[in-house]
């Protein structure tokens, strides 16, 4: 992990940058998901500010980031709508230009028990280009943290993680939705932050992870693992950690939904490279947005100059409360809420 300005200082944080997209989620609520080519009814609808990096942003910034997001919309209302709830929660959206493009939408079902399903179409998000990168050097040469997911174009993703390194910055690559990514992007990612499902495909062939028979969804921490997950020891772990750092991977995170989530850390000393994190236990409501959640909570910890491992404990905490309201952005909570729920 590159060092990076403000780190070490909880109380005066380094800048996070999130760059990547900003959706109008259209979110139908019903009892249960339908099957291919099934129709069910539903028993509620809402329309919410998402998309994964403007739900990262703001997640960082209400837990005390001092966040700035790099991305497009369209001049359109769902592009007012996501400025405002973006800048409502204190991010800096001076760097989202606006698009001829319409501004992206995720159309998601969720279920009675929290479950999702999410089709995305990308708008204004896929013009954003390693040119908005460019123009964006003043908040990236001043990172602390670049997060990044797989929501815009990969050439911009890419742009975006070599600024980030060259400014110093410890780059966070959220690898969802997943795609295959160029080498020089995983050469570029100092924190890798993946499900199971991901980390399997990541890996290839001959990678075997629990809980990679997933769905993959964004539910809570990333997915809903199997119970085989729980079974895993240290050593199982610490194979999956080689396979990532034979890829130039050296530190991990790897959620598991309903099993919590392992630290991956080869830079960590020997007896600390495969860290569990417990689940956290609660109720959920709506699981959309959670890995976002858990994404910008981490963001927030190493910006602070936390180790990896107590980043993703703090964030596991934050992701969970996330799934007891409905919605994305209006559900993430502060830093106060998730203290408390670490002191209980």
């Amino acid at each position: 992990m590159n060092a990076a300005p403000g780190h070490g200082d909880s109380a005066s944080p380094g800048r996070i940058a999130v760059v990547g997209s900003l959706n109008a989620d259209l979110t139908i609520y019903c009892e249960r998901l339908p099957l291919p080519g099934e129709t069910v009814h539903g028993n509620g609808f809402a329309v919410n500010p998402g998309g994964k990096s403007a739900n990262q942003a703001v997640a960082a910034s209400r837990l005390g980031g001092h966040v700035s997001l790099v991305g497009a919309v369209g001049e359109d209302p769902n592009g007012d709508m996501l400025l405002t709830s973006a800048a409502g929660a204190g991010v800096d959206v001076g760097h989202v230009r606006t698009s001829p493009e319409p501004t992206g939408v995720a159309v998601i079902a969720v279920d009675a028990s929290g479950e999702n399903n999410i089709i995305i179409s990308a708008g204004a998000n896929g013009t954003l280009s390693p040119a908005d990168v460019a123009d964006a050097s003043d908040v990236l040469g001043d990172a602390a943290v670049v997060c990044l997911c797989l929501e815009v174009a990969t050439e911009t993703v890419v742009a975006a993680a070599q600024a980030g390194h060259d400014a110093g910055a410890t780059v966070l690559l959220n690898l969802s939705p997943y795609a295959e990514i160029p080498a020089a992007l995983a050469g570029l990612a100092d924190v890798l932050l993946v499900n199971a499902h991901e980390a399997a495909l990541f890996l290839g062939s001959g990678a075997a992870v629990p809980g990679a028979g997933g769905t993959g969804s964004d539910s809570a921490e990333g997915e809903r693992a199997d119970e085989g997950s729980a079974e895993w020891g240290t050593a199982e772990w610490d194979k999956v950690r080689l396979r990532f750092a034979e890829r130039g991977i050296q530190q991990v995170l790897v959620t598991l939904g309903s099993q919590g989530s392992v630290v991956l850390d080869s830079l960590a000393s020997e007896g600390r490279q495969v860290t569990r994190v417990a689940p956290t236990t609660i109720r959920a409501v709506d699981t959309t947005g959670a890995g976002d959640a858990f994404t910008g909570a981490v963001a927030v910890r190493l910006a602070a100059g936390d180790a990896l491992a107590d980043a993703a404990a703090f964030a596991s905490v934050a992701a969970a409360l996330a799934t007891t309201r409905k919605g994305t952005q209006a559900a993430y909570l502060e830093a106060a809420d998730v203290a408390r729920l670490l002191r209980a």
